[in-house]
């Protein structure tokens, strides 16, 4: 290299602001994530990304979600670990736990970690964004929708019984059986329409109970209307009575 390249190279790497800097989350992320690794190069490896708390760290130790070893109290110990290594990132953690959940098989530690992240206003919309992504078809695979469906009946939000309501005629039987819990949970009496059509039409008794015990609970009125109808589809131990109020017999 000349001199006119050296001064050149040089000028080049203050125009781009210096090489790139080295990710050190890198040096520890194979052996955090490896199945095969010792236990101890592995917990190790864990530690040290904690302390980094980096999004790089925290993408790095997300990954240690995806497998299981033996014996299962050391797999729950790193897993413990891990989430409270990502937790203590903070904020800094949110981008790569939402891209990990994106792709993810099981939502549990994704969404147990944010919880502790995020605000509950901020939490119910993630999972309603997560949940806008799945729609009422039959599927092999859907445990996430299915966790997402039982994480919402946690909270009370005005933006949650619109947005789950299309899953009270979900092809899945458990999918249908959550959207229902969610949607009680909000307590919310523009859902005794869509409630209702959903037990009219209801093959489940599963489902049909769950609908019978949140309109007892909640004291909903049946429209006068639909009474009948409600009558001759209720499990046995329900009834209507006379202003249209679900009753449990012995209640």
């Amino acid at each position: 290299m000349g001199l006119f390249d050296l001064f050149k190279s040089k000028g080049q790497k203050a125009k781009d602001g210096g090489e790139k800097k080295a990710n050190p989350a890198a040096k520890w992320a194979e052996a955090a994530a490896s199945k095969r690794a010792q236990a101890y190069d592995r917990q190790e490896a864990i530690a040290e990304l904690c302390k980094l708390k980096s999004a790089e760290g925290v993408e790095a130790l997300m990954r240690r979600f995806t497998f299981a070893t033996d014996p299962s109290i050391t797999d729950q110990e790193e897993k413990e670990a891990v989430f409270e290594g990502i937790v203590s990132a903070g904020r800094e953690a949110i981008e790569p736990v939402r891209a990990f959940a994106g792709k993810a098989e099981s939502l549990g530690w994704p969404t147990k970690i944010l919880k502790e992240i995020l605000t509950e206003e901020e939490l119910v919309d993630e999972l309603l964004a997560w949940l806008s992504k799945w729609d009422t078809e039959y599927a092999k695979f859907i445990d996430p929708k299915l966790q997402i469906l039982a994480s919402l009946e946690e909270y009370e939000s005005p933006k949650i019984r619109a947005a789950v309501e299309p899953f009270l005629q979900d092809a899945n039987e458990q999918a249908r059986h959550n959207a229902v819990a969610a949607t009680l949970a909000q307590k919310d009496p523009e859902a005794i329409g869509p409630l209702l059509d959903a037990f009219l039409e209801e093959e489940s008794m599963r489902v049909k109970i769950k609908i019978a015990e949140g309109f007892s609970s909640l004291g909903w009125e049946i429209p006068e209307d639909q009474r009948d109808a409600v009558r001759k589809l209720l499990p046995y131990d329900y009834s209507v009575d006379g202003s249209g109020i679900v009753k449990k017999k012995g209640s």
